[in-house]
């Protein structure tokens, strides 16, 4: 029975071999159908993965904010000629903090078989490396962008970390993360534990847990880079 695959990608500009394992390119070589994100970072993906590939044979369906819902199951209807279908993300795991998730609910109703890969997932590495808790966390994807709702969502999820020692994870675009830290700094408590978590898997990792107090002297040169943020107990 064909499957679909949720295919994790590298998160930056690093060599397969350092993030994903053997059998994962060996099969990746053999899906003739990919939902990505953006075709052409696909393509180039694929590429890296295996130079032997011929992109001209595979077929593409796009999936992202311009897609209409209504035709995302159109693209699991290779599924029904026995064709095993991939789905990449543009950075990392599908299905989270991406509309990959979209294409494998459908999925479930049709009753095809999804089937996970090994592979890096920024959220879970930047959690594993900042010594907060991993028995209760949550992760809530973007903050407002605008005051008076983004300080208002910080203080809030400072509240829920204090009073249910749950960790509370977030993201921003990169050319945001200044102004996020900034809100941070100003909102939290100096005695709240901060771990801001950059360039993950990258030569130039950046993974550091401490005080707001400490952050507000020490402000890395986190702009422009993918940063996972996270307050919590250590």
């Amino acid at each position: 029975m064909a499957k679909l695959y949720l295919i994790p990608t590298t998160l930056g500009d690093t060599t397969i071999e350092r993030v994903l394992p053997p059998d994962l390119t060996h099969l990746i070589s053999s899906i003739p159908v990919f939902i990505v994100e953006n075709i052409r970072t696909a393509r180039r993906f694929l590429k890296k993965v295996n130079p032997a590939i011929v992109i001209d044979d595979l077929t593409f369906f796009e999936l992202n904010q311009h897609t209409e819902k209504k035709e995302i199951s159109r693209f699991l209807e290779p599924n029904k000629e026995g064709l095993d279908i991939g789905i990449i993300s543009e950075a990392g795991c599908p299905g989270v903090a991406d509309p990959g998730a979209e294409v494998v609910k459908i999925a479930h109703t049709k009753n095809i078989q999804v089937v996970p890969m090994v592979g890096p997932s920024s959220i879970l590495l930047a959690l594993m490396a900042s010594g907060m808790s991993g028995q209760n966390f949550a992760f809530n994807g973007y903050l407002p962008i605008k005051n008076p709702e983004k300080s208002l969502q910080i203080k809030m999820l400072e509240k829920r970390m204090q009073t249910e020692g749950q960790t509370q994870i977030f993201i921003e675009t990169p050319y945001r993360n200044a102004q996020l830290l900034d809100e941070l700094l100003k909102n939290c408590d100096p005695q709240t534990m901060l771990c801001i978590a950059a360039d993950i898997t990258l030569d130039t990792e950046f993974i550091l847990s401490k005080p707001i107090a400490y952050w507000k002297t020490h402000i890395p040169d986190i702009q422009k880079r993918p940063a996972i943020f996270m307050i919590g107990k250590i």
